[in-house]
């Protein structure tokens, strides 16, 4: 018999039909009489009630039926006569695909933490929380590709393994099949790379912002949206080895027009989790952030603030002269910690700011630079429990003044001559933002820790599954 998904099942109007559902079981309970088995196939959030006549399905027959167990129940679907949903299914066949020992499931007891979770990443989509995480994250990815496809930019696909670091950092992982014991070296004592598989050293991207731009060149409008790797040692609740980045790059537009990208982009991303993930929504407001839909709802329905960074950092000033206590300086020329920003965003404004031109000192190469020769045109917006959630700005298109910021920073830009090639043919004015799409996902799902939106967490000695 086909099987019914059980988001269909439950939406199911024909009193009496006869359908056949699989899934994972969730608990049973029951008396000598009847049985009660809460069936979950990942559609949905809810659960489909198979009720189980004891007189027509003996105990020992139910015995392989314990949490975790997968099953396929077919019977017949009947308006429930209890409470908490609106249809169930009356049992006339079972059959058990795979059973879960109560002694080894781990799933077993509620209440697990979620760092204990994180030590069981493969069985963790099976719990309601982790459940919903995910199909909020497969929305979120349909929301940005449906975005940029609306608004007329192509998806670009930028390479993961390279030969440059776009920010600068030189916080990379190596890419390399070389015989790590024996490592041939030059005169020097340097590692040479003639005799490894690119002939040069590579690395796993921390961003396709460099060749999203030469693409906008070309295209007009696009969009990166894939894996980026950072080799930094941050254990925090914000920071992942491997993550993804969406990173849109248009020509033709000014700051203006980016700020007014990214804020009608991010509103449309959080719209969409409230108009497609409502029942997955509902459950994380009960059980994880009961101030999530609200705080959702604020930021489609508000418009953001835009603010220099100068006159973010004199608020800053002033809240410490009133007697705000923040663990980092807020002079300027400082970088802002998520302290400051969120002090912006949750108490001085209470909504998500955009906050423009950045000490040049502080910020990439790539970024234009004003006429006061001190700022640049980033635009970052900052959001309440986050801080910044999209970093942007406006490219420096001349050749000459890319040039002379690279050589006071110092850049190697020896692996980089087609960079400077965008700005050598045909340069035009540019612009772009890189969103952490876990970023997005702690906000849209009030989750505290950014390990628990990706299904397998990379940080600092974690590799597992």
């Amino acid at each position: 018999m086909e099987r019914t998904v059980i988001i269909d099942a439950l939406q199911c109007a024909g009193e009496g039909q006869l359908i056949n559902v699989r899934g994972w079981v969730r608990s049973r309970r029951g008396n000598k009489n009847v049985s009660f088995i809460a069936l979950n196939d990942g559609s949905t959030i809810k659960n489909i009630q198979i009720v189980v006549d004891l007189a027509q399905f003996p105990e020992e027959n139910l015995k392989p039926v314990t949490t975790g167990s997968c099953i396929s129940a077919t019977g017949h679907l009947v308006a429930s006569q209890g409470s908490g949903q609106a249809v169930e299914i009356q049992l006339t066949e079972l059959e058990v695909y795979g059973t879960a020992d109560p002694e080894q499931y781990p799933l077993q007891k509620k209440g697990l933490s979620m760092e204990y979770l994180r030590t069981i990443a493969h069985l963790r989509p099976r719990t309601n929380t982790f459940g919903a995480v995910f199909r909020i994250r497969h929305n979120m990815a349909m929301a940005i590709h449906n975005y940029f496809h609306e608004h007329g930019f192509f998806y670009f696909h930028t390479p993961i393994i390279t030969a440059s670091d776009c920010e600068g950092a030189g916080q990379m992982f190596q890419v390399t099949t070389k015989n790590l014991y024996n490592l041939k070296k030059d005169d020097e004592g340097k590692i040479d790379y003639s005799d490894d598989f690119f002939g040069k050293q590579t690395s796993l991207t921390v961003s396709g912002q460099l060749e999203g731009e030469l693409a906008a060149m070309a295209l007009g409008k696009i969009y990166t949206f894939g894996p980026t790797f950072r080799a930094e040692n941050s254990n925090t609740p914000r920071h992942l080895a491997e993550f993804w980045m969406i990173e849109p790059e248009v020509a033709f537009i000014q700051k203006d027009e980016l700020m007014d990208l990214e804020e009608d982009f991010i509103k449309y991303c959080v719209r969409w989790a409230l108009e497609h993930c409502k029942d997955d929504l509902e459950f994380l407001n009960q059980f994880v952030d009961k101030g999530l839909i609200a705080r959702l709802e604020s930021v489609v329905n508000t418009d953001f603030v835009r603010l220099t960074y100068t006159e973010g950092i004199k608020i800053l000033q002033e809240a410490v002269k009133n007697g705000k206590k923040f663990e980092f300086p807020c002079t300027w020329g400082d970088d802002l910690a998520s302290e400051h920003e969120r002090y912006l965003v949750e108490e001085h404004f209470n909504k998500p700011v955009i906050m423009s031109d950045y000490p040049k000192d502080i910020k990439a190469f790539y970024m234009k630079i004003n006429e006061d020769d001190k700022t640049v045109q980033g635009t970052d917006v900052l959001f309440p429990q986050i801080g910044e959630i999209i970093g942007g700005s406006v490219r420096e298109e001349s050749l000459d003044k890319l040039n002379s910021e690279i050589e006071r920073r110092d850049i190697p830009m020896k692996d980089m001559w087609w960079y400077l090639d965008t700005r050598r043919f045909g340069a035009a004015p540019h612009a772009g933002f890189g969103l952490g799409f876990e970023r997005l996902l702690l906000f849209v799902t009030g989750m505290q820790n950014i390990r628990d939106v990706i299904p397998f967490p990379r940080t600092p000695k974690t590799a597992e599954f």
